[in-house]
């Protein structure tokens, strides 16, 4: 197990698999091949080549696009067993900061593989011994990655709410995070990768921050999502995502980005670092 065992493992997809799916033009996601013909069955929302997959330009606004895509997923949920819908909205955009062409159910991103994005929150302290991370473990019931450890602070990107908007909420339901302090959590860059599930593509976008607490300060989750958190120094933490599996796939990328920045890990040290440095924005 290595630092680069786990961005390989965030980036296994064969694209081959794959053909573009389009909105108004615009290349928003891939559709395996099966999922297209599938697809064939909705010819008043979707146009089915052989060569990709578009939405009808019918469909010209983002609410008809979005109550249309709906209800194909609704139906291919009942006939076939896709995801249901979860009832949380992502934006589709052909680029991050570009206005949504629709919006789709959180359950079914990876089906149409549209681009999602989120926030991941380091809470740091520092102490006369060094860096230390709270962790948290995720609840036993999650669907994706039970028990695993987990970042202080992490979320997908709702449709309706800035990034900024998102933290907060997201602060203070996984760890009674005032939202004052909360808003002194500092930007720090952003990762991507691309990963084939088992219904589709997640070609995922996380956007890092740092946020500083108090040595005092120590965060209880309110909305059962994680069981408990650990402050760890930075030394067991890397050793930890180094050589296990203890953390959610994605966030042994969030850490080592955290272990660069800060030092941890030198080229000196680490004969993977050029790899691992270009391997983090791999899915751009």
């Amino acid at each position: 197990m290595a630092f680069l065992d786990h961005i390989d493992a965030c980036n296994r997809h064969d694209l081959g698999g794959f053909r573009p799916f389009t909105v108004d033009g615009i290349q928003v996601g891939r559709v395996r091949h099966d999922v297209a013909q599938r697809l064939e069955a909705y010819p008043e929302v979707f146009r089915v080549t052989a060569g990709g997959v578009a939405l009808d330009p019918r469909l010209a606004t983002p609410e008809a696009r979005s109550a249309a895509v709906d209800e194909v997923a609704r139906g291919l949920h009942a006939e076939w067993g896709t995801p249901r819908l979860r009832g949380e909205r992502y934006r589709v955009v052909g680029r991050f900061g570009a206005a949504p062409l629709m919006s789709i159910d959180r359950g079914v991103v990876s089906l149409f593989g549209i681009r999602a994005f989120g926030v991941h929150v380091n809470g740091l302290v520092r102490r006369p011994d060094g860096l230390h991370l709270w962790i948290g473990r995720r609840a036993l019931d999650k669907s994706v990655a039970p028990g695993k450890l987990d970042n202080m602070v992490a979320g997908g990107q709702p449709a309706h709410l800035s990034l900024l908007d998102n933290l907060i909420k997201e602060a203070a339901e996984e760890a009674d995070i005032p939202a004052a302090m909360a808003a002194t959590a500092r930007p720090v860059g952003a990762i991507a990768y691309c990963l084939e599930d088992e219904w589709g593509l997640k070609p995922d976008v996380m956007f890092c921050y740092d946020l500083e607490v108090p040595d005092g300060f120590v965060p209880r989750n309110t909305d059962g999502e994680i069981s408990g958190f650990t402050l760890m120094p930075l030394a067991e933490v890397a050793e930890r995502v180094r050589d296990s599996d203890d953390f959610k796939f994605n966030v042994n990328l969030v850490i080592t980005d955290f272990l660069i920045r800060h030092g941890w890990l030198s080229p000196d040290r680490e004969p993977d670092y050029v790899d691992i440095v270009a391997g983090l924005r791999r899915g751009f």
